[in-house]
């Protein structure tokens, strides 16, 4: 973790340098004190001259002033550089997730990415800050110390370090436990965040079916399981902390007995004892840092194990290095044998042929399951075939970078996403160099801008969470302004209209008509009424392409689309 970490130390050398200058400066004062107040003891107050002791404590007070500056530089600007540090993780972390997949988000619960990004990282500063200043500082500190209490007095420290291998034996043994411990953590904690996550964004199909109890229970088991997983890790946390305190008290009571022992003896004086019980308290304090450390390091390399995991999953799908842009097309569409599943040996799409001309509107029928929303989002390439090849002007949309593939072409779909923000925000996603004055003009090309105005801060107002605040069909017609900004030369309606009241229908098939004027238009339609209009209608099953033609071709053929026809001609009629 320590060596992949150097990546984000590097933009802030000058602050690690002075977290560590400053680090040394605490640890080479703190060092000094002991000195000073042993000469003290020995030498200064014997000789009765109370200038001499004034000139002395003068100097003491002078070094807590400047320990009293160290330290908070070392504090200050060490947790500024953690902060820079996860600052800087998060954002690449951020972009990283949006280069992924969609298989990826598919199999991912949205409630754990959110808490690789979030929570994972929140040790990150500490960790980032502590290491290089507490190591640091623990080096000089214990190196020091040991070599002015050698010169102090060589038998007393060598008794004293006896009790060190033990301790460091014992303090790598629960190292390894707690690792394994806080990685538990992290794992359940992002399933909780999962189950939340899915619990509040179904919030009202909750209600809808007064399953709150259910969720209630559901949401326990997981935050009964994390509080057990964090009784047991404070129960190892409080065996490790018991047992460093232990062994640091036993050197201070061999400190003590020893050296009670060799004052007797005339080996060390009074001064030297004192001088030597505030440097074991000096080489005593990296271990008691140590202990906060050691929790503090285990979580942070718990969730930067999974940072840097999610930072090695690559996306399955993704521009060929040879890969141009696609220039500007007319839309003409071609699916060569196409062949695609989202699982081994489940074909959803199996050997697909079809031509789709530039300008041209079809529309894709078929039963629930046969793929025609699948075969719309191989288009603009979010999954890649099993087999086959598919073409936009003749140019491979394998061989074109996915983002000028992409920016051609424009979705509209039946579960509309709106960000939390404002409807302006909302419509100016289509075009983010869009004018207020473009804006406008799509709203009104959508049939929106009446309603938009309508609203208290019109174009201003905050639609809330996924626009929970506006109907289906004002976030339609939004979604429908959306994407006459972004002016795609071909268009794909996924079921576009099958949620709405029968007035807001007439009303977006209006905009959607407008929108498809001279663009390759593709419709995903159950509602067969709503597609009468197209150039041509592909029935799709699961065995593929079934029948072709325009709706009065394929009523009299009396095949498949004359049975669909006729199914939801009887379900009008039963509603």
């Amino acid at each position: 973790m320590l060596r992949k970490l150097w990546e984000y130390y590097r933009p802030y050398k000058a602050l690690l340098g002075l977290d560590l200058f400053s680090s040394l400066m605490v640890a080479l004062l703190s060092l000094s004190v002991p000195l000073f107040t042993r000469h003290l003891i020995n030498d200064v107050i014997p000789m009765g001259d109370w200038s001499a002791i004034l000139q002395l404590c003068l100097i003491l007070l002078a070094l807590y002033v400047a320990l009293l500056l160290f330290e908070f530089s070392v504090d200050y600007f060490g947790h500024i550089l953690g902060i820079n540090m996860i600052y800087d993780m998060r954002k690449k972390l951020f972009r990283h997730i949006h280069t992924l997949s969609f298989d990826y988000f598919d199999r991912t619960k949205k409630g754990e990415i959110m808490s690789r990004v979030m929570h994972d990282l929140e040790e990150i500063p500490e960790v980032a800050h502590h290491v290089p200043e507490d190591f640091f500082l623990s080096i000089v500190r214990i190196t020091g110390a040991f070599a002015l209490l050698c010169y102090i007095n060589v038998k007393l420290t060598l008794l004293v370090f006896s009790i060190l291998p033990f301790m460091l034996i014992f303090m790598f043994i629960y190292n390894k436990v707690l690792g394994r411990r806080f990685k538990y953590m992290q794992e359940n904690l992002a399933d909780v965040n999962a189950r939340l996550e899915d619990s509040l964004s179904g919030a009202k199909i909750v209600k809808s079916f007064t399953n709150e109890e259910q969720e209630n229970i559901k949401f326990d088991e997981g935050n009964r399981k994390y509080r057990a997983l964090w009784k047991f890790t404070h129960f190892h946390l409080g065996v490790f902390s018991a047992g460093v305190q232990f062994f640091s008290n036993l050197g201070m009571w061999i400190t003590l007995a020893a050296g009670g022992y060799f004052i007797v003896q005339q080996e060390i004086n009074i001064g030297d004892l004192v001088a030597y019980m505030m440097y074991i308290t000096l080489l005593l304090q990296p271990l008691q840092v140590l202990i906060r450390f050691i929790e503090m390091y285990q979580k942070g390399k718990a969730g930067f194990n999974r940072f840097s995991a999610l930072l090695t999953t690559k996306p399955t799908i993704i521009s060929s290095p040879e890969a141009y842009d696609l220039p500007t097309v007319k839309g003409d569409i071609e699916l060569n044998n196409v062949t695609f599943s989202y699982e081994a040996d489940k074909e959803i799409i199996q050997n697909i042929t079809l031509r789709i001309y530039a300008g041209e509107t079809i529309a894709i029928v078929g039963p629930s399951g046969a793929g025609k929303s699948t075969l719309c989002q191989l288009i603009p390439r979010f999954y890649d075939l099993d087999e086959g090849e598919i073409r936009i002007d003749g140019h491979p949309i394998t061989k074109v970078s996915l983002e000028s593939l992409r920016k051609q072409i424009g979705m509209v779909q039946q579960d509309i996403f709106l960000f939390s923000g404002t409807i302006k925000e909302n419509i100016a996603y289509g075009n983010l160099k869009s004018t207020d004055e473009d804006i406008i003009r799509a709203a009104q090309a959508a049939h929106a801008h009446e309603f938009i105005q309508s609203l208290s801060d019109g174009y201003n107002t905050y639609i809330g969470e996924r626009g929970a605040k506006l109907s289906g069909g004002q976030k339609q017609r939004i979604s429908i302004a959306r994407m006459f900004l972004k002016n795609p030369p071909i268009l794909i309606l996924d079921e576009a209209t099958s949620a709405l009241d029968n007035k807001s229908e007439r009303m977006i098939k209006k905009a959607l008509e407008e929108l498809s004027q001279g663009r390759t238009t593709i419709i995903i339609a159950h509602r067969l009424d709503t597609i009468k209009k197209a150039d041509r209608i592909i029935v799709l099953t699961e065995e593929g392409i079934a029948e072709q033609g325009t709706h009065h071709q394929l009523l009299q053929k009396r095949g498949a689309y004359y049975q669909l026809y006729e199914d939801s001609q009887e379900v009008e009629l039963l509603t």
